[in-house]
Order: structure tokens, then sequence, then C-alpha cells
């Protein structure tokens, strides 16, 4: 049977409080799929097994970013390559303030090369950030207003 596809609904931010953090991005980034993908599973499973809350994991839109290089002969800029970057998110929470340096040092420890990791607490503009724009569904909305 087919997976009936719900709407992600909007929820409040959990800010935390004095002894532990609130909602928790940690973002993994690499130009390697696999690579991220792997080390967000790493992550996930660490969590499960330190009692860490994961509350979702999740893919973000792939980015593509074209290399363009200047030859040595003329002014005509060259496509040199064109990189993608696939960037994974776990979101954690409930994580305490004394468990969160051994366990930030523990996944940074085990980055892998070539991935870059960026924990940041999560924001309203981090959730809208996950859906692609869709400009045409969007002119087509305005149409109809």
């Amino acid at each position: 049977p087919k997976k009936k596809k719900t709407k992600v609904e909007v929820r409040s931010i959990n800010l935390g409080t004095d002894y532990e953090y609130g909602v928790l991005n940690i973002h993994l980034t690499a130009y390697d799929m696999t690579l991220a993908e792997s080390y967000a599973q790493y992550v996930h499973n660490l969590c499960n097994q330190l009692s860490i809350k994961v509350e979702e994991s999740y893919a973000m839109p792939t980015k593509t970013m074209e290399v363009l290089r200047l030859p040595d002969q003329g002014n005509k800029m060259v496509l040199d390559s064109v990189l993608t970057t696939h960037e994974r998110v776990v979101q954690i929470s409930g994580l305490s303030a004394t468990f969160a340096e051994i366990f930030l040092e523990i996944i940074q420890s085990n980055l892998p090369e070539g991935v870059r990791l960026l924990v940041k607490e999560h924001t309203e503009e981090d959730f809208k950030g996950r859906f692609k724009a869709r400009p045409e569904l969007e002119e087509l909305l305005a149409k109809l207003n």
C-alpha cells in the first residue's frame, strides 16, 4: 500500500532551559551524497544509543554551483565543473548542557574528511528553508486571489 503524504505542520520551537538545550539542528554538508547520508545515519544511531531524542532526520534541497574559469587566451568564461552540495539535518532535543560537550566531541572526532559539521539552534527560517521554492505554484495562487 502506498503511504499517504501528510502535510508538514508547524510546531512551536522549544527554546530549552539553563541546563538543557532546546531543539538543535545538526547540519552535515558534503559533495558526496553517500558520505553525507551515511554520516547522518551514524549521528542518528549515536543519538539513539546515548538516549538523545531525535525529533526528525531529513535532507535539504541539493544545491548546484557552477565553477567558471578564464582561459589563457580570450576573455570569455568557460565552464570548468559543476559542484553539487548535499546536506542532511538531524534534529535533536533534550540535550543536557553537561553532556553536550561530550556528545559534540564524539561527533567531531568521527567526522569523515569532506563533511562539514554545523550545530545550531532550530529557528523558523530553518523550517522554511527545508522546502524548495515553487514560483510557478505561487504565481497560480496569486492569480486565484
